[in-house]
């Protein structure tokens, strides 16, 4: 049995679109991030401490879990506590690049996998008023960086390079190859076994 260790709808939603069953366990870990650490080892270690937790209640199942962080010079950007931090964050990455990291943690007994992936963002120049405008619509709110590509914070963005559905908060062709290792795989695909 495949279980996701995340309550996010972003990440339940590319499973479903994919084809995969599974059941949700939300971890209860306490997402903090490390200033010693970089972006890309930050969410492989949250992802990880994520599965592990999963991985105690469910012990038999195989744990995908994921966290995303976005950087740039050399500050990183969780989720935002509230609206002011979610403008301070935006108003940071108007007009120009950053990274989205997203860790992934597959676990199974004592068998772990972890990697991240990397995109670059580039965002529009955003005056004061699209960016108030946006962070009053509360998507931004539970988004790292403040913004949800696959939403109305898709009109923030000029272009990327990498893999879209990284920042939308997990790699699914990458995490179906690494599932694949643990024989997880999509309902089209076990139909023709």
């Amino acid at each position: 049995m495949l279980t996701l260790a995340s309550a996010s709808s972003r990440r339940q939603q590319l499973l479903n679109e994919s084809g995969y069953e599974y059941r949700v366990a939300v971890s209860n870990i306490e997402e903090q991030i490390d200033m010693e650490q970089t972006p890309a080892e930050n969410a492989v270690r949250l992802a990880t401490a994520k599965a592990e937790d999963v991985h105690e209640r469910y012990p038999e199942d195989v744990i995908l879990a994921a966290d995303t962080i976005v950087g740039m010079d050399n500050i990183m950007l969780g989720k935002p506590t509230d609206a002011e931090d979610a403008e301070r964050m935006l108003t940071h990455l108007s007009g120009r690049q950053h990274e989205v990291y997203t860790g992934i943690c597959i676990k199974k007994g004592t068998e772990t996998r972890t990697y991240s992936d990397k995109t670059s963002i580039y965002f529009y120049h955003l005056d004061t008023k699209y960016i108030k405008a946006y962070v009053e619509t509360g998507e931004p709110l539970d988004k790292a960086g403040a913004y949800g590509i696959q939403g109305k914070g898709a009109l923030l963005v000029e272009r990327f390079t990498g893999d879209y559905f990284n920042v939308v908060g997990l790699p699914i062709s990458k995490v179906a190859r690494v599932l694949e290792g643990f024989n997880i795989y999509p309902r089209w695909v076990k139909n023709h076994e």
